[in-house]
Formats: C-alpha cells, structure tokens, sequence
C-alpha cells in the first residue's frame, strides 16, 4: 500500500482511499483529501515531519501519522 508519505518531492498523485476512523478521518476529508482528488508533494522537513502538499488549490502542512492515513493511487 502506497500511502502519502511514500509519495516522493515534487510529484503528483491521487487519493485512492483514506484510512482511519472517527474524527481523524472526518478532519482529513474537511481538509479537501476525498477520493479521486490529486496531490502534489511540495516539500518534505528535514526530519520528515511534516510534509507539505497542495491540494485542491491550497498549501497544506500534513503531519506523518496523519500521512499514513491517505493511501495514493
């Protein structure tokens, strides 16, 4: 399984599915990750944490264990 964390700097991908349950997913989906969407990986931190993507138009800071959660097409 292909998560967004894996995805590597300066690529496109799409979202195949969003793991997670509850209030996680609910938040993930309220920041514009919905199936189907593209994603572009701007740049990664130094340590890894976090990362940070465009999605639907916007720049948005994602943290690692909330990048597991996002499975990429």
């Amino acid at each position: 399984m292909k998560t967004l964390r894996d995805v590597p700097v300066g690529t496109y991908a799409k979202v195949k599915k969003l793991h997670g349950e509850g209030a996680l997913k609910r938040r993930l989906m309220d920041m514009g990750f919905t199936n189907g969407c593209d994603v572009f990986v701007r740049k990664v931190a130094p340590l890894g944490d976090p990362v940070e993507i465009t999605v639907r138009g916007y720049e948005l800071s994602v943290r690692k264990v909330d990048a597991d959660c996002i499975e990429m097409a």
